[in-house]
């Protein structure tokens, strides 16, 4: 699974933020910020739309759906409200949309990449000695981020090119 997505032109990005902070143009700056977050954020909100809706099946239980979560934490909000956007500038200037494992309980941070693969292979209420295998339609993950890849590129382009020319 890829783990962030990584919306960069790091050329162009690397000489604009130059010539940003040579020309001390901290209002020019925040708005490059804001739209570049605004470009990232239909794909967050897919994203978490992707991972609401995730059909998740066990392999036995086919005629009885399943029922509340027995820790109490839905897993898909869970998983839904980790998901993130970063926007810098600086060295590495760009905008990455992840999924921060700060915002996971320790027990579910590798279940957004087990999902996205297809598979959820879990103890049987934390008991270590049964496991159970629960299936999600593969890749909600990448699948998203493909989609979404053109806009954003053109969006951040477009940005890029309305700072320029409000720099010259």
């Amino acid at each position: 699974m890829t783990r962030d997505v990584r919306i960069l032109n790091t050329g162009s990005l690397l000489e604009l933020s130059r010539r940003l902070r040579v020309a001390g143009g901290e209002n020019i700056r925040q708005s490059m910020h804001r739209r570049v977050r605004r470009a990232a954020e239909p794909l967050r909100d897919d994203l978490q739309d992707a991972i609401r809706g995730l059909d998740i099946r066990g392999q036995g239980r086919s005629t009885r759906p399943g029922g509340p979560s027995p820790n109490g934490r839905p897993l898909r909000a869970t998983i839904a409200d980790a998901i993130r956007i970063s926007v810098r500038s600086g060295s590495s200037p760009g905008a990455t949309v992840w999924i921060d494992k700060g915002r996971m309980p320790p027990d579910l941070k590798n279940v957004p990449a087990q999902l996205n693969q297809g598979r959820l292979r879990h103890p049987v209420f934390g008991n270590r000695r049964r496991w159970a295998n629960q299936y999600a339609a593969p890749p909600w993950w990448d699948t998203t981020v493909r989609n979404h890849r053109p806009r954003m590129e053109s969006e951040v382009a477009r940005i890029l090119d309305d700072v320029r020319r409000r720099l010259e």
